[in-house]
């Protein structure tokens, strides 16, 4: 395709971007271009992991590792969450089992109201400050509005519950 070519598509795409926002049609190119890119939404870019609550990584960990052939990561404890955590290979992604360290942990309090089960879904992103910022910015609901230390070295946040129709995201960023 020539240059000629994308420069028509371009210019068609900043006619209807225009067209669809008439307050940027006094514009500079350059002010254009900022409000383009500062309207990008970041995508994620996979499902990290699931998150699954469970009384005890000991007694649950045999299921996932005999009958449903899955190869444990590591265990390790992340006190910041009052958990204890299981990370299983599946494919690109990974299941987490949560096993609360305390009575005060929020898995024991998720277990106790709910029972065992998935407890929240982790997306992957690049730039977990600078997306916490944008969902704060555009007012949804948020559990942690800065990353906190999550397992594997990794910065995690918490979106509400109530701002996804009762579905706990964790945004997952590895360092």
């Amino acid at each position: 395709m020539g240059n000629g070519v994308l420069l028509a598509r371009w210019l068609e795409a900043t006619k209807e971007l225009i067209t669809t926002n008439p307050e940027w049609k006094d514009q500079t190119l350059e002010q254009l271009l900022e409000r383009v890119n500062a309207e990008k939404v970041e995508e994620p870019k996979k499902v990290d992991h699931i998150g699954i609550a469970v009384k005890s990584i000991e007694e649950t960990l045999p299921f996932y590792e005999q009958e449903l052939k899955l190869k444990l990561l590591g265990i390790e404890e992340v006190h910041t969450q009052k958990v204890r955590v299981a990370f299983l290979k599946v494919g690109e992604s990974k299941l987490e089992l949560l096993e609360p360290l305390c009575d005060d942990s929020p898995i024991a309090q998720f277990i106790e109201k709910r029972g065992e089960g998935i407890h929240h879904v982790a997306l992957g992103v690049d730039n977990i400050e600078e997306r916490l910022n944008e969902l704060k910015n555009n007012g949804v609901r948020l559990i942690h509005e800065t990353p906190v230390s999550g397992a594997a070295n990794a910065q995690v946040a918490f979106l509400h519950p109530k701002a996804s129709r009762g579905v706990l995201y964790e945004f997952c960023e590895k360092k």
